[in-house]
């Protein structure tokens, strides 16, 4: 990394054991799962009928009064990172164009945006009723629906389904004018918006940057793909046992919903508000399968090359690591894949350094996953504690990654996160404790 060095000043969680850093920090480590059934939508005629569903939801509790008719043009993972980025300033301290453009504390121009998003599922009740309009003789006329059809939808509806939405929202209602992107890289968006967030910092080209994800598959098309792909889990007796990462006992993941954002901010800049800093990100990797993506093959996407470049940008050994923060799917084959990609970028110390994953207590957040699991990371470096692996019981025979069902104390100077796509993706940050 650079001189420059970037500090985590803010923690934005949406997630479904609760909205904010603190109700999921102590789920975790009580050993609590948000998982439960759906009532989303019907899941009936799915295998799987639960999933980590937010609880009595919506961004109308975190955007400006003046801005809350945007909402009803928000799809749900919009609304996730409107939610996330409002706490994420509230916890950081800066104040944003949110409270008034005469109360901003940072220039607008030196505030940047970086969310990770996926594919936004459209409403398929709005849409059907549409193409219904074009169906001629029990069959889709498509020039009728370019004729009337599309006139059915409302004027702004593509606009709810963009998946740099996300961003847009996020950087009109905090007022930054700064660099702004969106990564759609799966499960591994969240650590790549965070990486690319640091280099802009590093380079000076900004003195703040929000960076995460969200997203929500728990709908109709969602469950279908997990489903197809053959990735979720059977309905067991508990629900909130259902989600068991790294346990011989796994036998697939639960779809959730939710995201993370960070407030990665300048050191000095930081210091010199007074701001509480949780960690330093000082590491960043990415990575790619190189057989590219093909449904029917699980791949962690090079992971253990992006953790190799992550240790590397740090400057540090695997020795030097204290806590592995683990993507862990709970998908048997891409759990197995994914522990022997920590072994082979970190050696024998795999074996040895406390590890945790998070996916047990809220399911499968897809592009929302990596900005959880480094605000969980930041709050393990923080607080010098290792969150349990909920769920977890005994290891699988492929794993060897010194996993806990208890939370522990641990002198921990670097966490390494690590998280993948089924789109043969990977990205990995190293963050470090700050010291005064």
């Amino acid at each position: 990394m650079a001189d420059r060095r970037v500090a985590i000043t803010g923690l934005g969680v949406v997630s479904p054991t609760g909205i904010g850093i603190k109700p999921l920090w102590e789920s975790l480590l009580n050993g609590k799962s948000g998982i439960r059934p759906i009532s989303l939508f019907d899941a009936g005629k799915f295998p799987c009928h639960i999933g980590g569903e937010l609880a009595d939801f919506s961004a109308r509790n975190f955007v400006p009064k003046d801005y809350r008719k945007a909402v009803k043009v928000m799809a749900r993972d919009i609304e996730i990172a409107v939610a996330a980025a409002n706490l994420a300033f509230g916890d950081s301290g800066i104040v944003t164009r949110s409270a008034g453009d005469d109360k901003m504390t940072i220039e607008p121009s030196r505030l940047g945006c970086n969310i990770g998003a996926g594919l936004i599922c459209s409403d398929l009740d709005e849409l059907g009723s549409a193409i219904n309009t074009s169906v001629a003789d029990g069959k889709f006329d498509i020039r009728a629906w370019g004729s009337q059809g599309m006139n059915n939808l409302t004027p702004l509806w593509l606009l709810k389904y963009l998946p740099n939405m996300l961003s847009c929202h996020v950087t009109i209602i905090h007022g930054a004018e700064g660099p702004s992107n969106t990564i759609t890289c799966g499960d591994a968006s969240g650590h790549l918006t965070v990486g690319e967030a640091a280099r802009l910092i590093e380079r000076g080209s900004v003195d703040a940057v929000i960076a995460g994800g969200a997203e929500s598959k728990l709908n109709l098309m969602g469950a279908l793909r997990q489903t197809l792909l053959n990735r979720l889990c059977p309905d067991g007796a508990s629900p909130q046992q259902a989600c068991r990462p790294f346990d011989v006992t796994a036998d697939g993941t639960v779809i959730g919903e939710g995201g993370g954002l960070l407030i990665l901010e300048e050191l000095t800049h930081a210091q010199a508000r007074g701001a509480r800093i949780y960690a330093e990100v000082v590491g960043f990797g990415g990575a790619c399968d190189p057989a590219g993506f093909d449904v029917t093959r699980p791949t962690v996407g090079g992971l253990a090359q992006a953790v190799a470049k992550a240790l590397a940008d740090a400057g540090i050994a695997a020795k030097d690591v204290g806590l592995i923060l683990a993507h862990g799917t709970a998908v048997a084959n891409e759990d197995a894949l994914e522990s022997a990609a920590w072994e082979q970028a970190m050696g024998e110390s795999a074996r040895t350094i406390p590890a945790t994953a998070v996916t047990g207590a809220i399911g499968s957040l897809f592009a929302g996953a990596g900005g959880v699991e480094l605000a969980v990371a930041a709050m393990a470096l923080h607080t010098q504690t290792v969150p349990p692996t909920v769920n977890f019981s005994t290891a699988a025979e492929f794993c060897h990654l010194n996993l806990s069902a208890q939370p522990r104390g641990a002198e921990i100077e670097h966490v390494v996160s690590g998280a993948f796509g089924t789109g043969g993706q990977s990205g990995a940050c190293i963050l470090r404790r700050y010291r005064k």
